[in-house]
C-alpha cells in the first residue's frame, strides 16, 4: 500500500486493494480509498476517529469538511480516517448505467442493476464494507477507534462494532435504527414519528396552537381534495427551475415523510395545507416541488462516483430484512409481495396513516422502501439478511442522538438501537431534525456532546440537548395584506393596523427567503409569488439581496438582508412597495433564541413605524 499526499496539508491519500469475494468464489479485486488525516500537535497521537457516511451510496470523503468540522477541535491530539466504502468514490463506484440516469427509480431497473452484476451482487454488502475498514486499519497499524456513523453510517458502524469488537474505543450514532426489529419491513416507526413531527411543532407555536385540533386535522382537507381532485402540476421554484408533476395524496405523502427540506417542511406544511384547502395552492405547491428535488439522490450530472444508486440498491437488497422472501425467484417473490401487501391491508390498514397503504407505495422507491427489491435477483441459498439476532452486542461506550422531529431515523428507532449495547447512552435533541452533529444541524449541541463523548468515553452536562428552541411556524399564507394580523406597535409608533400588517407580511417576505437561501445555499432563488433574491456567503451565513421579492400578492420587498446563520442577530434594510405607498424598514431579530421578537422601524404610506412581532 502506497499514500501520497493530497492537496490538503496534512493530508495523505491511499487505496488498499481488497478481494471483491474473500471467498474466492467470485475473482477480482477492489481499490478501497481512503484519506488519513494526521494529528496536528507534537507528540503521538491520542487515538484515531473514523466517520462512516449516510445513504448509502455517498462516498465519505465527498463530507469531508462536514466530518472534519465535527471532529476540528479534536484534530490537534487525534489523527482521522474517511474511507470511501466498496462500491462507492473511488473505491470501485458501481454504475448500472439506466438505474443511474431513469427519471425515476423502478423497480425494473432496479432488478436489471442487479442481474447486471451477477454473482457480484451481494459482494458490496455492509459486513464485507465493515471487514474493509478492519483491514484498513490493520495495514495503517491502528489497534482502536472512535467510530461516528450518521443516517446509514449507524447501521454500517454497528454491524463494524459486532464484527470487530477488538477495534472499538467508542461509538456513536447519529441518527440511528436498529439492526432489526418487530415488523421491521414494514419500518413501523416511521409514520407515528411523522405525524408527531408536526403535531408538536403546532402544540408548541402559539398560532398554530389556537387553531382547533391538532395539525393532522389542519392537514386532513387538503388531503381529501388532493384524493378527489389530483391534478398535473407545473411549478417554478429554487433558483427558477421548473417541475411537472402530479399533485396527488402521493406527492404530499412524500413531503410528509420524506423530511426534505426539514426546517422548511415542518415550518411552512401546516399554513401551506390549510391555503391549499382555500384555494392557494402557491405555497403547498413550492413544498412539493422542493422536496422532490430534495429527496432525489442521485447526481444532476448521473455521476456514479456521486452518488451511486446501483451501490444503494445493492445494500437495500442484500442487507435488511423485506416483507418477502428474497430468496424467491422474481416472479414468485411480486406475486408473494401483492399476497402481502393484500393481508396487510386488511389487518393493518393505517401502518402510513393518514396514507392508505397504496399512497404511502407511490412515493419514490427509495422512501416508500418496501417494493424496490421485488425484481432484484433471487438471494443465493443460505443467505440470510442482516438481523443479528440473538448475538451479543459488545460492550463499547456507545452514545445514540436523536433528534425529536426525525421521522427517517426516528426516537424510537435510536432507542431501539441504544437498547442493544450493554453501555448505551440516549440523547434526543429537542426540536432537532435528522442528524445533529454535523454542520446543518440547527445547533452546536449534538457536536459539543459527540467531541466529549469521543475523548473522555462519557457525557457530562447534556442540558444543552433540551435548549433548542421550537421551529416557529408560519402563522398562515395570505395572497393579500388584509389577510394577516398586523404587527405590534411600540412606543413612537404612528402607523394604522393597515400598514402594521404590511410590517407582518414584510417580516414573512424575509424569514421565507431566508429559508431558502439556508436550505438551498449560495446562489440565485425566486420569490413565492415573483420576484428574486441572491444569496453570497458571509462569515456563518449569508447576505441576500432581494429584488421585488412577492410573498403575497400585493407587496414587494427590495434591499439586504444579512442572516448570521444558526446563532446571532439577522438585520435587514429593505424598501418596500404596497398599494398603500412605499417605505423603507429596518428589521432584526435574534436567531435561534426562544422567545425572540423582531423589531421593525421605519417609515411606511408615510407614516413612522415603531412594532414588534414573534421573531419569523
Amino acid at each position: 500500500m502506497t499514500l501520497h499526499r493530497c492537496q490538503a496539508v496534512g493530508t495523505w491519500c491511499g487505496t488498499l486493494r481488497r478481494p471483491l469475494d474473500p471467498s474466492g468464489q467470485v475473482p477480482g479485486t477492489l481499490p478501497i480509498y481512503f484519506e488519513y488525516y494526521a494529528h496536528t500537535l507534537a507528540g503521538a497521537a491520542a487515538g484515531t476517529l473514523v466517520a462512516a457516511e449516510g445513504g448509502p451510496g455517498y462516498p465519505t470523503t465527498d463530507s469531508r469538511e462536514d466530518y472534519l468540522a465535527l471532529f476540528g477541535p479534536l484534530r490537534g491530539n487525534y489523527d482521522v480516517v474517511l474511507m470511501d466504502y466498496r462500491g462507492t468514490g473511488r473505491s470501485g463506484a458501481i454504475d448500472c448505467k439506466k438505474l443511474q440516469r431513469v427519471p425515476q427509480l423502478t423497480e425494473e431497473a432496479i432488478g436489471e442493476c442487479g442481474r447486471s452484476l451477477g454473482a457480484a451482487a451481494p459482494l458490496y454488502s455492509t459486513s464485507l464494507a465493515a471487514d474493509d475498514l478492519a483491514a484498513l486499519l490493520e495495514a495503517l497499524g491502528i489497534e482502536r477507534i472512535g467510530l461516528y456513523g450518521d443516517s446509514y453510517g449507524t447501521y454500517f458502524a454497528q454491524v463494524f462494532a459486532l464484527r470487530h469488537p477488538e477495534r472499538m474505543r467508542s461509538l456513536v450514532l447519529d441518527g440511528a435504527y436498529p439492526l432489526s426489529g418487530p415488523d421491521y419491513a414494514w419500518y413501523p416507526h416511521i409514520a407515528p414519528a411523522m405525524r408527531r413531527k408536526f403535531d408538536v411543532a403546532c402544540e408548541r407555536t402559539p398560532a398554530c396552537n389556537a387553531i382547533a385540533g391538532t395539525s393532522m386535522k389542519h392537514l386532513a382537507p387538503a388531503l381529501a381534495q388532493l384524493r378527489a381532485h389530483p391534478f398535473a402540476a407545473h411549478v417554478r421554484y429554487g433558483a427558477g427551475r421548473n417541475l411537472d408533476f402530479t399533485a396527488d395524496a402521493s406527492a404530499l405523502a412524500i413531503l410528509m415523510f420524506g423530511g426534505y427540506p426539514a426546517y422548511a417542511t415542518v415550518r411552512e406544511l401546516d399554513a401551506a395545507a390549510r391555503a391549499f384547502a382555500d384555494g392557494d395552492r402557491a405555497p403547498l405547491l413550492r413544498l412539493m416541488a422542493e422536496t422532490f428535488a430534495a429527496v432525489e439522490s442521485r447526481d444532476a450530472t448521473a455521476d456514479p462516483v456521486k452518488f451511486s444508486a446501483g451501490l444503494a440498491a445493492a445494500i437495500w437488497c442484500t442487507d435488511p430484512p423485506h416483507i418477502f422472501d428474497m430468496h424467491l425467484p422474481p416472479q414468485e417473490r411480486v406475486a408473494a409481495r401483492d399476497r402481502i401487501i393484500a393481508e396487510r391491508k386488511v389487518k393493518a390498514p393505517d401502518t402510513y396513516a393518514p396514507f392508505t397503504i397504496d399512497e404511502y407505495r407511490r412515493m419514490p422507491l427509495d422512501y416508500a422502501y418496501i417494493d424496490q427489491c421485488v425484481r432484484w435477483p433471487a438471494a443465493a441459498p443460505g443467505s440470510s439478511p442482516l438481523t443479528f439476532e440473538g448475538v451479543s452486542y459488545p460492550t463499547v461506550p456507545l452514545l445514540v442522538i436523536s433528534g425529536e422531529l426525525d421521522d427517517q431515523t426516528s426516537v424510537a428507532s435510536g432507542a431501539a438501537a441504544a437498547q442493544r449495547f450493554p453501555r448505551s447512552r440516549h440523547i434526543i435533541i429537542a426540536n432537532g431534525f435528522h442528524v445533529n452533529a454535523l454542520p446543518r444541524a440547527r445547533s452546536e449541541c449534538g457536536a459539543a456532546l459527540v467531541r466529549q463523548f469521543m475523548t473522555e468515553l462519557k457525557v457530562g452536562d447534556v442540558s444543552c440537548a433540551s435548549t433548542l428552541p421550537p421551529v416557529p411556524l408560519v402563522p398562515r399564507f395570505a395572497r393579500h395584506l388584509h389577510e394577516l394580523a398586523p404587527a405590534t406597535a411600540v412606543a413612537g409608533n404612528e402607523a394604522d393596523k393597515e400598514v402594521l400588517r404590511a410590517v407582518s407580511a414584510v417580516l414573512l417576505t424575509a424569514a421565507d427567503v431566508i429559508v431558502r437561501a439556508a436550505e438551498n445555499g449560495p446562489g440565485a432563488g425566486i420569490g413565492l409569488r415573483g420576484g428574486t433574491f441572491a444569496a453570497v456567503r458571509q462569515g456563518g451565513g449569508y447576505r441576500i439581496t432581494l429584488k421585488d421579492v412577492r410573498w403575497t400578492e400585493d407587496l414587494t420587498a427590495s434591499g439586504r438582508i444579512d442572516w448570521p446563520g444558526r446563532t446571532g442577530v439577522v438585520r435587514a434594510e429593505l424598501k418596500v412597495h404596497s398599494p398603500g405607498g412605499s417605505g423603507e424598514l429596518a428589521l432584526s431579530w435574534t436567531e435561534g433564541a426562544a422567545g425572540a421578537r423582531a423589531t421593525v422601524r421605519g417609515t411606511l404610506e408615510g407614516s413612522k413605524v415603531a412594532a414588534e412581532a414573534a421573531a419569523p
